[in-house]
């Protein structure tokens, strides 16, 4: 009597190798597909809360949605403060455009007319922009870097030569 070993209830030990690399397989692209899914995840979460410099040329440019959250960064236009209160409006430009902000809040000390100035908050309807965060420049010679390469670019900056940050 002979014995077919393929219907024995023992594989051979080629089929047991080949069933291990494909477990290990299995489990590397299930692993895969799990990091992929959760860096999509991350992705789509920081999309929401990453906020890019603007200045109010390039607002303009792009047509930016009533609603959008982000910072805008200039000049403080000479003239434009008024204050009511707490109320602040004042107006950002880039020498090509100008943009009018309110601010509700304190101001930096060092916040004045013709000065960098870095506003974060939302565009309204209207067209003006409502911030809720302002920051000023530090001394004479500061801007910061995004909003000088941005401004340099447009030949609208003369500034230091070193980029404008310190």
């Amino acid at each position: 009597m002979t014995i077919d070993a393929s219907q024995t209830a023992f594989p051979s030990p080629r089929r047991r190798g080949a069933s291990r690399k494909r477990r290990r397989l299995a489990l590397f692209g299930l692993v895969g597909i799990v990091l992929a899914a959760a860096t999509a995840l991350v992705l789509t979460a920081l999309d929401d809360t990453i906020v890019f410099f603007r200045t109010p040329s390039e607002i303009a440019q792009r047509g930016e949605a009533p609603g959008t959250r982000l910072r805008l960064g200039g000049l403080v236009k000479a003239g434009s403060i008024s204050h009511d209160g707490p109320n602040v409006r004042f107006t950002v430009t880039d020498n090509a455009r100008d943009m009018p902000v309110t601010y509700s809040g304190l101001l930096p000390d060092l916040f004045r007319e013709g000065q960098g100035v870095v506003s974060e908050g939302v565009l309204q309807d209207d067209g003006t922009f409502k911030a809720d965060t302002v920051l000023a420049k530090h001394d004479e010679n500061y801007m910061p870097k995004d909003v000088a390469d941005r401004m340099k670019a447009q030949g609208l900056w003369k500034g230091d030569e070193a980029g404008g940050a310190k």
